[in-house]
């Protein structure tokens, strides 16, 4: 394939990943709604496009991710909005925060960062089927860990008390509150992203293996 083809190529695939991570973030099926918080697979198109096509794609991937997300806050605000948009107050007060953006925006571009560099170091040590669709897997659970563990210490650190607030709890209780929303929705979501992604990179490789 030549470079103008392969150019072609991917812009068309990234092109198709940006379509699905808009389509699930404004359906029912990229954010299941728990509670206070949502629980999401929209990172999974962002680790699958990034292990076909690079960190680079992956981190653009990413920030769509946290454009919807941002855009979500606005659109369809919770109790938590605040954490994801600057435009939502905190609560008790008439302003929202800047650093709302850097959790919108950081771990998810991370996410399409991460993934490529545990795929890559683990496909050191063989680059035969079985263990391709292992660190397949292994990279889809560390891009959904990298999402889960930034955004909720990010709002611990940054968002504590508000947080803490929103959920009319004690400031004291946050971090119990926290570490309870990774075991709810972050494990379940990371190895859901696992499967995933050791899915898709097998179908993707036999269609390859035939051409």
């Amino acid at each position: 394939m030549n470079k103008t083809s392969s150019l072609i190529r991917n812009f068309a695939i990234t092109s198709l990943f940006a379509a699905i991570i808009f389509m699930m973030a404004f359906t029912p099926i990229g954010f299941i709604p728990l509670g206070p918080m949502n629980a999401t697979i929209i990172h999974v198109p962002v680790i699958i496009g990034a292990l076909l096509l690079g960190p680079k794609t992956g981190a653009l991937l990413g920030s769509l991710f946290g454009l919807t997300s941002l855009m979500r806050a606005n659109l369809y605000p919770n109790v938590l909005s605040f954490a994801f948009s600057p435009l939502i107050p905190l609560p008790g007060t008439d302003e929202g925060s800047v650093w709302a953006l850097a959790i919108c925006f950081v771990p998810r571009i991370l996410v399409g960062i991460v993934p490529c560099y545990v795929d890559k170091f683990l496909r050191r040590f063989s680059d035969k089927a079985p263990w391709r669709f292992t660190s397949a897997f292994i990279a889809g659970v560390a891009g959904s860990m990298t999402n889960t563990l930034l955004v909720m210490y990010m709002i611990f650190a940054i968002f504590r008390d508000s947080y803490a607030t929103a959920l009319n709890e004690s400031a004291t209780a946050a971090g119990g509150l926290i570490l309870t929303v990774i075991a709810v929705h972050g494990i379940p979501e990371a190895i859901i992203a696992g499967i995933f992604t050791s899915a898709v990179c097998r179908a993707v490789h036999a269609f390859l293996e035939k051409k």
